[in-house]
């Protein structure tokens, strides 16, 4: 008997008649039930959600009409970006996990609307990486120090662009969906030189329509942008999806990512009960109250990073198709719930931790110790992180303004044996070396999360995992 791991490994063969399968798709003239409908509702929301959450963020930037910063939060039109000038802010609501490692850039891309060019400045030896993903999440660019990028420009195209390719165009990049995004992330220490280092070389990330591509080296002066107050911060992570408005803007999503290889069928049925409810609020009715089954029973609980993810060592896990999910729903899902927007395995490893060792939720009522052994600090070629989160995978403001330890910090004691210890609570440790070493942590239950940017192979091939999170 195969076993249930080597199937679920393998790829599955085509029949040999997969051909006769496509491009049949369901008779209209047919009466469909409710609870079909209701079905074929519940699977969709499921593994449309992160689409539609991607496609309402592109609603949302359609709406700017410049380069701003509205509190906390990156604006900028559609086709362009936004660059921070130090790490993201702590009251930022809008994408669950950020990093405070980084300076982010934002932007959504219109790709059915221009091809986009983005600049490469010369980064020299600092660390950096550009995510560029499609409606689904999944990666289409290789842009980074790991990818050895050079300096230029680079054009981002969607799948139905027939123009031609402008001299000076170092590589043209493709995505499979008309709607994408952009976030430049590059590496700064935690001190002021380094923050007063990074500043030149982030005016020359830049982002826009092929129109405007000239060859020459575009500059912004991101510190000088307009700055807006924005809405008060909430406590979770700003609402994209929602069961009531789901249905109505599913065929708008669903022809900007057309379907991938074996998802015809799927896309068939979907369009078959959306064509059956059009005319039918029983039914519709009937679909959207699955949606919201499906939000509470299957999506919510994805929050979670212990309900999802391969299992390690300790309490920890971890993902291996970050931005590259194809067809993986559930794990597209659950990474768009509780963390989206990650970057390729080859670019950041991820690390996921809501436990002790024992089992017990992390809670701000212990304290924790997290002790890595001489060379024991994840085998990077980039750098590596520990982050803390609320209960909401957010940053809570703390006394020393810390949410992060790792490679930034030049400050960190390590032990005379060689080994590093990050001593996770809230209060602040008495004991010099241990406050060097602090992570605050907010009130109540929290997640920690590590990064190891541009990996070596142990991180990669599984060999090296995370220490045990120890309660003290």
């Amino acid at each position: 008997m195969t076993s249930a791991t080597s199937v679920h490994t393998s790829k599955m063969p085509l029949s040999p008649n997969w051909s006769q399968a496509l491009p049949t798709v369901p008779d209209a003239r047919v009466k469909i039930t409710e609870a079909y409908a209701a079905h074929v509702a519940r699977d969709v929301f499921f593994w449309a959600w992160p689409l539609v959450n991607m496609y309402n963020r592109r609603l949302a930037f359609s709406k700017f009409k410049e380069f701003r910063y509205a509190g906390p939060l990156l604006e900028a039109p559609l086709n362009g970006l936004t660059m921070l000038t130090d790490y993201v802010n702590p009251e930022e609501r809008n994408v669950a996990c950020p990093n405070q490692d980084v300076v982010y850039g934002l932007g959504l891309l219109a790709l059915d609307v221009s091809p986009v060019v983005i600049q490469v400045p010369d980064f020299g030896d600092r660390f950096w990486v550009y995510q560029i993903v499609d409606l689904r999440t999944d990666s289409f660019v290789q842009l980074g120090k790991m990818h050895g990028s050079t300096p230029g420009f680079y054009l981002l195209a969607g799948p139905d662009w027939q123009g031609d390719v402008p001299k000076g165009i170092t590589r043209v990049f493709r995505a499979s969906t008309r709607t994408a995004l952009a976030g430049p992330r590059i590496f700064q220490d935690d001190t002021p030189e380094d923050k007063r280092a990074i500043q030149d070389v982030l005016t020359g990330i830049v982002m826009y329509p092929l129109a405007d591509y000239d060859g020459r080296m575009k500059r912004m002066e991101w510190s000088k942008l307009p700055r807006i107050a924005g809405a008060p911060p909430g406590e979770v992570e700003t609402r994209w999806v929602f069961p009531e408005k789901f249905f109505d803007e599913l065929p708008a999503v669903l022809a900007d990512a057309p379907p991938l290889p074996g998802e015809e069928a799927r896309y068939a049925q979907v369009a078959a009960v959306l064509a059956a409810a059009k005319d039918n609020p029983k039914m519709k009715q009937a679909m959207i109250e699955a949606a919201k089954d499906a939000e509470e029973k299957l999506v919510t609980p994805l929050f979670q990073f212990r309900n999802y993810g391969q299992q390690l060592p300790h309490h920890w896990s971890t993902i291996s198709n970050e931005s590259a999910f194809g067809t993986d729903y559930f794990t597209r899902t659950a990474v768009a719930k509780s963390n989206i927007l990650v970057n390729s395995p080859d670019e950041t490893k991820y690390f996921y931790q809501d436990l002790d060792v024992s089992g017990a939720r992390l809670n701000s009522d212990n304290r924790y110790r997290v002790t890595f052994p001489k060379d024991g600090a994840p085998p990077v070629n980039g750098f590596w992180s520990l982050s803390i989160y609320n209960e909401h995978h957010f940053f809570v403001a703390n006394a020393i303004n810390r949410f992060s330890v790792g490679t930034k910090n030049k400050d960190l004691k390590v032990a005379d044996d060689g080994s590093l210890s990050i001593h996770v609570q809230a209060d602040e440790p008495t004991d010099p070396v241990q406050r060097a070493n602090w992570l605050p942590a907010p009130k109540g239950d929290f997640s920690l999360y590590m990064r190891a940017y541009w990996p070596k192979t142990a991180v990669t091939d599984g060999s090296w995992t995370p220490p045990a999170v120890i309660k003290a």
